[in-house]
């Protein structure tokens, strides 16, 4: 169960990018997923993509903050 943190962080650095990617290309089918409806829904399309992407990134950077603060445990 070593190296499970890196999946995890893996896992999370797929997501941030999806999320980042389906806003800069306007992804039909994220937008139109039942998950991303309460938010197209309440705050638009637009406003919808800015969200995501600024999601993307926090999880991208959480993913980095966490993998090097492992590193910095293991030295």
């Amino acid at each position: 169960a070593m190296g499970m943190h890196y999946i995890i962080q893996g896992i999370i650095v797929v997501v941030g990018l999806l999320a980042i990617l389906a806003s800069l290309f306007n992804w039909n089918w994220f937008f139109q997923s039942q998950n991303t409806q309460f938010i197209v829904n309440n705050v638009g399309r637009k406003r919808a993509r800015l969200f995501y992407a600024l999601l993307g990134l926090l999880m991208i950077a959480t993913a980095v903050y966490f993998f090097l603060e492992v590193q910095e445990a293991i030295q």
